[in-house]
């Protein structure tokens, strides 16, 4: 009588420990991407709540910039325009559709509070009017009310240049140097990034937040749980081995 060839469910030791390892990394990636998501969106929420807002006046201590960060806020005080430095490059749609280059112009405010210095990025200028000589008109003196969306300073990202403080050009906000341009011992460890009220002479052009919060998380937890249920699908295939009886 010819033998039957029957397929049995017999998982081989070391591919059954190497595809449960991969198992558990891939669940726990697709739950952390669960638990990012939670995050992420928690954070678009407060943001919009933040820019939606009234500006509230800006506390004279700082104790968590994390919690003002995107929170619309004013302050009131003197420029010190004679501190200012520049941020870039930076683009500017033109009406035409043309980005043209420029910088945005960082200028320290001295707070009538008492509450020390606080750095504006008043916002942008093309190149060829850098040299604050050039736009006099914004160069207001006196005391002056800002309203701002209050942002953390970000890190130095990977690649990025070296700043320039000697010519006053910073690629990045490094907040010790520029506490050093501003003649202060410190700032306050956030960055106004004043609102669209024009200025005079209409230079710097401010309004310039720019809020990209993107949230993949969701999709990134699908693909890890989807390559889970891909890896359990070729285990248990692979392990059916055929079984000849007689």
């Amino acid at each position: 009588m010819p033998a039957t060839t029957r397929r049995q469910f017999r998982p081989r030791l070391i591919p059954s420990i190497a595809a449960l390892l991969a198992l558990v990394i891939l669940l726990g990636l697709g739950t952390w991407q669960l638990e990012r998501l939670a995050w992420k969106t928690d954070l678009i929420s407060r943001v919009e709540a933040g820019l939606a807002a009234d500006p509230v006046d800006l506390p004279a201590s700082i104790n968590s910039p994390a919690d003002w960060d995107y929170v619309r806020v004013r302050v009131t005080g003197r420029l010190l325009h004679d501190n200012e430095t520049y941020i870039g490059p930076r683009l500017y749609p033109r009406p035409d559709g043309r980005q043209e280059q420029g910088v945005h112009v960082l200028t320290p405010l001295l707070r009538d509070d008492g509450a020390g210095i606080v750095l504006i990025d008043r916002g942008w200028v093309p190149l060829d009017k850098r040299d604050p000589a050039s736009r006099p008109e914004g160069q207001v003196g006196g005391s002056v009310t800002i309203s701002a969306i209050a942002r953390v300073p970000q890190d130095r990202a990977f690649m990025q240049p070296d700043n320039d403080p000697a010519t006053r050009t910073f690629f990045w906000l490094d907040m010790k140097a520029l506490a050093a341009i501003a003649g202060a011992d410190r700032l306050a460890p956030l960055v106004l990034q004043a609102d669209a009220t024009a200025n005079p002479g209409g230079l710097p052009i401010g309004g310039r937040t720019i809020v990209v919060l993107k949230n993949d998380h969701l999709s990134y937890a699908l693909t890890w749980y989807g390559l889970a249920l891909t890896l359990i699908g070729v285990f248990v295939t692979a392990s059916f081995r055929r079984r000849e009886e007689p």
